[in-house]
This record gives structure tokens, sequence and C-alpha cells, in this order.
């Protein structure tokens, strides 16, 4: 009761009553009774490193565990092994028989490769009979086949059914009672049995203890109450949601439907956030319900399917009612806005405007201000068609004379850049509208005088109303 080992026993046990884990204490073997769980699926399977787990009953057996970053686990199926090798657990218990286990030593000198070849030959439903029966005599035959069948002893050769016992010593072959106890240690184990009272109070389901665990984690591990709620917290609430899973899984194998909000138990999840996929596998973040105060986390796709498949439909068609409200919520065009035919000829005449003012043919831009007017340009197309004014709001046009008045050389005025030193003067004479003397300056540009900077924002402007005419389209 003082050693280590039993003081790792009882911590053990104080661990998982706080995680709400049921605690058995076996009669004899702790295999066995954890193999006849398994077996009356009382339990997922069993955790043990003997190799003689399957021949107590059990399904399933987890190996290796390894934990961390990567981890993983070892898992055996029994139905993998009747598969693939054609072993049932009587055969496992005839090769433990032969080979060697807690209970025996085996049988010396026999192979696992001859000890395989020997319980295939008689069949799994009878090689227990047969060793019942028989004892190991039935090997002699099988050996003597292929001359591996005898040994030697005081220089006499005597064969293995008279010579070979359990223990691997030469001597008188055991009775056929020593092979039944052996038979009956892994058949009938000495255990709880699955209806007793002692298995009923411990798979009563105990509630998992946050604080204790907290402080049981502090005292082996010293992991801060934050750490062990990061790595626990999760993993509680995940096996609610299992928890919750069997229950719908065992009332559907009862034909009983019963709709998600009529189960006595509240399902663990609230809601459904988004699709995750965890190293390859689909998952779901889930909205936990109040639960030891984790809000969410990321659980198996499948978990959640098979235990609340009304909350993926749920959130699906949330999904898709919020992609058709995006779809309504576009604005739409109103009737007061330019139409496309129109937007789309005004952008033409603006880029006309513009290809014009960078071709090589010499024209002239004249700026038109007028104290009291709104300003007006000038543009005159050299050796074509007269002179034109037009203001900005079409109201009027004035025809202009040139007078025989030279104009100086002509400069290029970038109007978007800071305004430099402009030179000007009066070089026509127009009407007089309403009395009011309108000053005409005259601006213009040639292929050779247009300045780096006044061709590439020329260049931009372009860019930039090919980009909304694109857009429009």
């Amino acid at each position: 009761m003082g050693s280590e080992f039993s003081c790792m026993i009882k911590e053990a046990k104080l661990l998982g009553l706080a995680l709400g884990i049921p605690c058995l204490d076996g009669i004899e073997e702790a295999e066995a009774q954890c193999a006849l769980l398994n077996l009356e699926s009382l339990c997922d399977g069993c955790f043990s490193s003997d190799s003689d787990t399957f021949l107590f009953g059990a399904r399933t057996v987890y190996r290796d565990i390894c934990l961390g970053e990567g981890g993983h686990v070892v898992c055996y199926e029994m139905d993998d092994i009747e598969r693939k090798l054609g072993f049932g657990r009587n055969s496992l218990i005839s090769l433990a028989l032969l080979l060697g286990s807690d209970y025996t030593q085996g049988v010396r000198g026999l192979g696992l490769e001859a000890a395989c070849q020997i319980v295939k030959s008689v069949g799994d439903n009878d090689i227990l009979r047969k060793i019942a029966s028989e004892g190991l005599s039935f090997t002699r035959k099988k050996k003597n086949s292929k001359k591996q069948g005898q040994v030697k002893c005081n220089d006499k050769e005597t064969t293995l059914s008279c010579k070979v016992n359990m223990n691997g010593g030469i001597q008188n072959s055991q009775t056929d009672d020593q092979y039944l106890r052996v038979v009956e240690a892994y058949m009938s184990p000495k255990c709880h049995s699955a209806d007793s009272d002692v298995v009923h109070r411990a798979l009563v389901q105990r509630p998992f203890q946050h604080e204790q665990l907290q402080r049981l984690c502090s005292r082996f591990f010293e992991w801060p109450p934050e750490k062990t709620d990061e790595y626990i917290l999760p993993k509680i609430a995940e096996r609610d949601l299992r928890r919750f899973a069997y229950l719908r899984s065992t009332s559907s194998q009862l034909d009983v439907n019963i709709p998600m909000k009529e189960v006595p138990v509240k399902c663990p999840v609230s809601a459904i956030i988004k699709r995750r996929k965890v190293h390859g596998r689909e998952c779901f973040e889930v909205l936990w319900e109040e639960l030891y105060g984790i809000k969410s986390s990321v659980v198996p796709s499948d978990l959640v399917e098979s235990a609340c498949p009304e909350k993926i439909k749920e959130f699906d068609d949330k999904r898709a009612l919020e992609k058709k409200n995006q779809r309504k919520s576009r604005p739409k065009k109103s009737g007061k806005q330019c139409s496309l035919t129109e937007i789309d000829q005004k952008l033409q005449h603006l880029l006309l405007d513009i290809e014009l003012g960078s071709e090589s043919s010499p024209m002239a831009s004249r700026e038109v201000i007028s104290d009291q007017m709104p300003t007006a340009t000038e543009v005159n197309f050299m050796n074509r068609d007269p002179p034109i004014i037009l203001d900005s709001d079409c109201r009027a046009t004035m025809l202009c004379q040139e007078t025989d008045i030279t104009a100086p050389k002509h400069e290029v005025i970038d109007l978007l850049s800071p305004s430099p030193q402009v030179q000007s003067r009066v070089v026509s004479r127009c009407t007089q509208m309403n009395n009011q003397h309108i000053t005409i300056i005259d601006l213009s540009e040639s292929e050779t005088e247009r300045s780096p900077e006044h061709v590439r924002k020329a260049r931009e402007l372009r860019l930039f109303l090919a980009s909304i005419r694109d857009d429009f389209n």
C-alpha cells in the first residue's frame, strides 16, 4: 500500500474522478476486467501493453500512446486479426499455450511460424477442444511431417508428446487438467461480472470537477488554472458532445427518433460558427452552451453530424440566406442617373479631346476670362472652321474675328500644375455682350513644346478614363 506504484494508482484515481472518469478495482487481472467490459460494450477499448488482452476477450486494444504535438496511438482491432490473420480468440489462446504467456512458458523449440501453421491446420473452432482431449500430442504428427518434431534426452530420441511439458522441461507430458486450467484462466477470469452492482456503481456518470482538477494539475504538473482550462476544457466539451451523440444513436437503434429539442439532455452545442479544416480533416468551429466557461472550440464534423445534424442544417440555411441578402443589397441604378450609353459617349468625347491635345498638328486653345461672366473656352483648329467661343453653361455663342496683330511665340501651360507666370495679351476683338468687355488669353501648344509633365498627366488621365469605362462595361 505504500509502494511507489500504489501512490501512482491513487493519483491516477484522483485525476480520473476529477475528470469525471469512473474507476473500478479489479479482483485479479486488470486486463481481464477491462476486456470483459469491452466485450460487453461497456467501454470503448482497453489500453494495455500486455499481449494477452485479446485472450481475455477484448475487441479493441490501444498501445503506444504518444502525447504532444503530432501525437498518436496504435489501435488493434480483433476484427482485423480475424479477417487478416485468420485467428480467433481460441486460436490466440492456443498460440499462448504453444509459445508462452503469463501462465505458461510454452513449448521449447517450437517457433512462431510452426505454431501458427499448427493452429491454422486445426481451425479456430476445434483447436481448444483438441488440446483438451489430446494435450499437445497432436503436435507430434505436425512436427514429424517436417522432420522437426524430435528432441534428444539422455542421448535417446523421444517424441515431443512424451517429453516436452508446458514449462519447457523435458519430463513427462502435462495432464489434460493442466491445459484446461490455463484455458479456463483466459476464458473465465476472476473479475466483476458486467451485471454486478460494483460495475453498475462504477459506470454511473460522474460530474466533471473543474476546481478540483485545477488544484490537482497545479499540484502534480505545476500548471496554472489557465493552462489547465486551455488543455482540458475543449476535450471535456467534446466528450459531452460524444455522450449526446451516443444517446441519440442508441435511441435511433431502438426505433425511437426523438427530435433534438425534445431530448431530455440538452445539446451542448449552441450554434456552428464556421467550417474549418485541421490536418486535412473536416471540422466545425462550434459555439458551446454555458459549459465550464468555454465559449468555442473546433470539433470533427462527423461528430457534429452524428450528434446534432439539425445544427448543420441551421448553419447552412443561415449561410444561404446571408448570400441571398448580399445579392439583394447591391445598389441599383436610379432613373436619375445617366445611362451606360450616355456615360460611354461622354467618356469618348473626353478621350477625344485628350487625344487631340496630344496630336502633332498645331492647335490653339484660348481661355476667355470675364469679370462678370462664367469662364468660356475657345478651341480653334488652324486653317479650318472659324473660331467659336462656348461658355460653360452652353447659353450663348460668340464669333470673334482675329486681328492682324501677330501673336508671340506660343507657350505650353499645364492648367493642373501650379500656375507659372503667364504671358498674355489681347489678340482678338469680340463682340460685346451686355456691354461687358471680354479678355481673351491665347494659349497654344505644339508637339515639340509640350513638357514631359504634361504628357505624363495626359497619359494617366487617359488610363483612368479607360478604367472607368471598363468598370461600367
